[in-house]
């Protein structure tokens, strides 16, 4: 079973739900990457998501952007990026999801992209620039595999949300709001009826992502969602407190 799976099974005996931890890879250093995840596992973090970096991230907000840069100008490589999964799999069983542009999957060539992703153990695919329509791109090389492509679904997506989540393993993030990623003072009110609309059309759990960053924005979709995504607020909290592991480990702690 995917380690994904295992942990909503695990989750849904215990009547929890998943809080799932975004970092961008090779921010501030990929060394410092690997310590990064096995913090946020002690913090209590169900799923972590690697972002791979992006010179044009199309989905994310500023916070984001610019750990992609400091990341890219650090010297990042999609080669040093496995090597950190590979490490990170001899001592941890963390689920993994990477969220990388398509273009970077056809840059590196997607059949040997897919591959390191199944033989190094990570757990599923988020591609943000990849719709439905092209899925085939790449589903055919994953299809038999554990290795599950995720869907980013949104509020306007509603005449699609059958189709999107016909082939979803994992989880759904389904975005909270439109635009970029971020935090956000306040949430589209037609979120919450959405993700209850989702929830009708698959058994597949579906979590909300973009604009959480705190306590109290858990708190809102706590009865709605299968489990929360946060990624902006962590990345930030690296960046200000330069990657101090007991600060970071701490400020998941407050949010969960």
């Amino acid at each position: 079973m995917n380690r994904i799976d295992e942990k909503f099974k695990m989750l849904r005996e215990k009547n929890n739900k998943a809080f799932i931890a975004y970092i961008c890879g090779g921010d501030p250093s990929l060394e410092d990457t690997e310590k990064i995840v096995y913090a946020l596992e002690e913090a209590g973090c169900d799923v972590i998501e690697l972002g791979i970096p992006f010179s044009d991230p199309l989905a994310d907000g500023p916070v984001i952007q610019d750990a992609s840069l400091r990341s890219i100008t650090n010297g990042f490589k999609i080669d040093k990026f496995f090597e950190t999964v590979r490490d990170i799999r001899k001592k941890s069983q963390m689920p993994l999801v990477t969220m990388v542009y398509y273009s970077t999957i056809f840059g590196y060539g997607k059949e040997k992209f897919i591959e390191k992703c199944i033989s190094l153990g990570l757990d599923g695919l988020i591609v943000p620039d990849l719709p439905y329509e092209e899925y085939d791109e790449i589903y055919y090389l994953i299809e038999n595999t554990e290795l599950y492509l995720i869907p980013l679904i949104a509020i306007t997506s509603k005449e699609r949300t059958p189709m999107l989540v016909e082939k979803a393993k994992g989880f759904i993030y389904c975005v909270s709001s439109l635009g970029v990623t971020g935090e956000r003072k306040a949430f589209d009110q037609r979120i919450y009826d959405y993700i209850n609309y989702v929830k009708e059309k698959t058994d597949v759990p579906v979590c909300i992502g973009f604009g959480i960053s705190k306590k109290e924005d858990v708190d809102k979709f706590e009865k709605y969602a299968d489990g929360v995504i946060v990624g902006s607020a962590i990345v930030r909290k690296i960046f200000e407190s330069k990657g101090d592991l007991e600060k970071v480990k701490l400020f998941v702690k407050e949010i969960k």
